[in-house]
């Protein structure tokens, strides 16, 4: 079942076209990158929702992160 949004693809796209937008203007590397993304992620965890959400929220994000990140298996 695909996952829905109420955002559209536009509006995601455009977003994230102008975050990195800044990486590329500040030529920065991959480890420098994914340091300010982690780190605008828990700035926006920890300042926009409640404690009570947080945690919660984390987890269901790095879960999000490693199924965008999963290969399927190798078939030989």
């Amino acid at each position: 079942m695909p996952i829905t949004s109420k955002y559209s693809n536009e509006q995601i796209e455009s977003l994230v076209n102008e975050l990195l937008s800044v990486l590329q203007r500040h030529k920065a590397p991959v480890d420098l990158s994914l340091i300010a993304i982690g780190n605008m992620a828990t700035h926006v965890i920890t300042e926009r929702l409640p404690v009570a959400q947080q945690a919660n929220i984390a987890d269901s994000f790095a879960s999000a992160l490693m199924q965008s990140v999963k290969l399927p298996d190798a078939k030989h």
